[in-house]
Parts: C-alpha cells; structure tokens; sequence
C-alpha cells in the first residue's frame, strides 16, 4: 500500500509540473507583442497618469483667437462718419459739414453775394476763398458770373459785386438766405420785390448804401465793376431788419472717408457755351483742387493766394432762353433761366476721386438744396469742406474734360506775390471814411491792375518754387481786347518740392 500511494503522489506531480511550464513554450505568446498593439501601450487622447504638461494642447488656440480679433479690430476705423442729407447736428454748417467756428456763424443766416467774373480787368476778385460755398453759372453773353454762399466766414472787402440773375431766385430758396446783390433789371427786379423773401434782399437799387455796400472808382474801370461790399455789414444790415436767423440748408451729405467705388481725375477742364473757361487740378499734398481761369492761375485778391477748394461739383441743367426778360449790360439778349429743380447728371471730384452720378431737387420749397446720388440712389458724400459747384448745359456734360493726368505746369508764384498789392481795404464803419479810403486805393490798384492782370509765366517743369523763372508782363491791353491767356494752363504746387505730377 505505501508503495502504491508513493506511485501517485510522484504521477501527480509530474501533471503540475507539465501544466506550469506550457505557456513558457508556446510560440504563439512570444509572438502577441509585435503584431498585437496591447492595450496598455496604445496613444490615446484620454491621458493615463501623464505629466500635467500634456494636457496643455489646446496651447495653440489663442493664435486662433489672436488671427480673428486682429481681422475685427481695424473695422471701426474705417467706418466713415457721416453727416446730412436731410439731419445735421446743430453745431454743424450744412453747407461744409464742419463745426461752425464761432456762436456767431451758427446764429447768422447763409448769405449769398453776387460777383464779377468778365471781362477780364475783373479779376483777380476779392473774397471768394472765404466763401463756403460758389455757384459758377452761365449769363448772356457765354460768359460766366458767380454766386458765392457765406456762413462759417465773412469777407470785409468783397467783389466786384454785380448783378441779380434769375438762378439767383432758386438759390435763395434752396438755401434759405440772404441776397446781396448791385441791381437788377425791371422784370428781375419785380420778380424778387413779389417774392416771399424780398425782405432779405441787399441791394444799392433800393437804398443799401455804404457800409454796406461801396464804390471804389478807378481810372479806367467802367463803373459797374467798382462795387465792394463787407459781409458782416449785411448781416448786421440783417440783423436790423430781423432777417437774420440761421437755418439749414438740406441736400449735401458729407463723409470724412472718400468712398471706394469711383475713378480718379487730377486734372479737370471745363469750356462753356461762349467765350468762358476754368481748369481745376487735384493737389495731392494738401487734397484741394486748384483753379485756373483763361490759362491764369485764378487768384483772390484779399489773400494773394490762388482759389482752392476741397470739393468740385458740376451739374448739368436745362438752360433756357426767356424772352420776356432782357439784359441791357448783355446788348439785349434774353435772359437765361437755369433750371435748378427735377433732377440731372452730376459729376462730384473729391480727394483725387470722381464720382459720376445725379444731382436731385423735388421740390422748390425753402432749405431745400441739391442732394447729390449715385445712380443706384447711394448718396455721394463730399468731404468736409470748401465747395464749388460748376453748372453747364445739357447734355452729356458736353465741354466738360475729367482726366488723371497733369496739363503742363506754369509757375504760379510770383503771380500770387504781384496779387497781393490789389488787396484792398476794409470796407468803412461808415459812409464818412468811404471816400478817403476809397482815394488812397484808387491809386494803388491803377498802378497795378493793368500789368498784374495780363502777367504770364514761361514754361516751368521743375519741382523746385526757388528755380521759377520770373514772369515776364505782356504788353499793356486795353480792356475791351480780347481776355489775355497764358501760354500753357497747369498745376504748381504752392509750398512743396517734392510733388511731382
């Protein structure tokens, strides 16, 4: 029995010890780890007792947040501020979209003045850079006269002063302002003593004498161009009369940012029906738009400095001859009424740009202006600022020359320095200091008008004002030649050498 109970015992071990040491042989277990991925080794994104430094992946994200805030943040400097149509802030002039410069402007009434623009012995006028906004329109004989709009500034020697015109009722209107003006003839005369406002006209043909309006003869000057007038005069003359609130004027809309979606013109020559011409040209350095008349760099008297302005508009109107109503000054040709109401093309120049697109007015009602569009209706914003407003006949803006590139330069430098001498006086407090000053400038401007007037400049293609070559006076005209020309029409810069058209 012993013998057979050891017999088992040793047969029961060697079967445990056969079962222990099968897996150690199998060839299948050695081969799991290089074609199985075990899950203990395998990458995932769920960390498994990682170093808190990986779980830092999203890391990358603010370079994302950082690209996207960038992207936004330059779009509120881009976003124009825009001002009018309809709606101005009160402290703002509707006629420029700027702030007006004192309480004073802001009280006082627009005020429009007529002035002088032919023949020739005419300019340079006096005040016009003061102006804050200028009509340039046609008169009988295919020459040209102005209707200049102050408000935010005022002129103490402005002119020569001429005549009412029949646009000139429309503007009154659509500006709600104050009309200056040397006389007019019967019918036009009759038109505004009827008119709603005859009480806001200023006139020497109804008795406003010096101050505010006065007369400075000059040897050789026919008497109808020796009429000057001081703005705050007639507003005082206003003031009296109490015809002197400040209203808007809706129609223009401004945007310091020039809209995207336009041309570019630098150079812009205009040629009317007869015998009458300007040229404006774009200056980069300071975005004003220069003016010439008749191939001279068209002056201001009271500044010695040439006419510039921040916006160019031309419109096109219907113009049509009345027959009813002749002009005695003009050999008895029928008056011209300008149709400035319905709609037609306009033309806007700013900052270099040119926009083409219309010019609408639906009703003659007071204060209601031009409002100036694109011709999908988007409103044409103009630039803060000076304008002025070219209006020529119909159709096509035919006469009308936009281009980007630059005329031939001429010098304008000692032009300006020889105008400066025809600054004239202050108008009088008084009609008792009229005539004293009205002697000592007489001389001074005959002096000097004659040579000043027909002055041209040799060709100039520098960039440099100290080079200029001094201007060479033609010969003495008599006024009733033909309006003397130079012999090229271009831009020069006024106080830059750096510019180069």
């Amino acid at each position: 029995m012993r013998r057979i109970l050891s017999l088992v015992i040793l047969i029961f071990l060697m079967a445990g010890a056969a079962s222990v040491s099968f897996p150690a042989v199998s060839a299948g277990a050695q081969a799991l780890p290089t074609n199985t991925k075990r899950p203990q080794v395998l990458p995932t994104n769920t960390p498994r007792d990682q170093p808190p430094t990986l779980t830092f992946t999203p890391s990358f994200m603010p370079t994302a947040t950082l690209t996207s805030t960038a992207t936004d943040t330059p779009t509120p400097t881009l976003t124009p501020t825009t001002i009018g149509p309809i709606q101005y802030p009160e402290n703002i002039n509707s006629l420029t979209g700027l702030p007006f410069p004192d309480e004073a402007a802001r009280n006082r009434r627009n005020l429009i003045v007529k002035v002088s623009n032919y023949p020739w012995i005419v300019r340079p006028q006096s005040g016009l850079s003061y102006a804050d906004i200028v009509y340039e329109y046609e008169v009988e004989g295919g020459v040209t006269r102005f209707a200049a709009i102050f408000r935010s500034h005022g002129a103490d020697y402005l002119g020569s002063i001429r005549s009412a015109r029949l646009p000139d009722l429309e503007l009154v209107v659509m500006y709600n302002a104050l009309l200056a003006y040397s006389g007019a003839n019967d019918n036009i005369k009759k038109m505004i003593g009827e008119a709603e406002w005859h009480y806001r006209a200023m006139t020497p043909q109804w008795g406003d004498n010096c101050p505010p309006f006065c007369r400075f003869p000059q040897v050789g000057l026919p008497f109808e161009h020796t009429l000057f007038g001081n703005t705050y005069k007639m507003w005082d003359l206003a003031e009296r009369r109490k015809a002197n609130e400040g209203f808007p004027a809706r129609g223009f809309a401004f945007s310091d940012v020039a809209p995207q979606n336009s041309k570019f013109a630098n150079d812009i020559a205009i040629k009317w029906y007869g015998d009458q011409d300007a040229r404006w040209q774009y200056n980069p350095n300071d975005g004003k738009y220069y003016r010439w008349n008749t191939g001279l760099p068209h002056m201001d008297a009271a500044t010695g400095k040439q006419l510039a302005v921040d916006n160019l508009i031309i419109i096109q109107a219907e113009h049509v001859e009345r027959p009813d109503i002749y002009e005695s000054e003009a050999n008895g040709s029928p008056a011209i009424e300008i149709q400035l109401w319905g709609q037609n093309d306009a033309w806007v120049f700013r900052d270099g740009r040119w926009y083409e697109g219309v010019w609408i007015r639906r009703n003659q009602k007071e204060g209601t202006a031009l409002t100036l569009v694109l011709r999908d209706g988007t409103p044409i914003f103009l630039k803060p600022g000076q304008s002025w407003v070219e209006v020529v006949r119909c159709c096509n803006m035919y006469g009308v020359t936009p281009s980007d590139a630059y005329a031939d330069v001429a010098a304008t430098a000692v032009y300006a320095e020889q105008t400066a001498t025809l600054r004239g006086p202050r108008i009088p407090t008084d009609a008792a200091q009229a005539t004293s000053q009205s002697e000592s400038f007489i001389a001074t401007r005959n002096s000097s008008a004659a040579t000043i007037a027909v002055t041209t400049t040799p060709i100039y293609t520098g960039t440099s004002l100290s080079q200029m070559p001094t201007a060479q006076p033609s010969p003495t005209l008599d006024p009733d030649q033909a309006t003397p020309t130079a012999p090229v029409v271009g831009f020069a810069p006024t106080d830059t050498a750096t510019f180069t058209p």
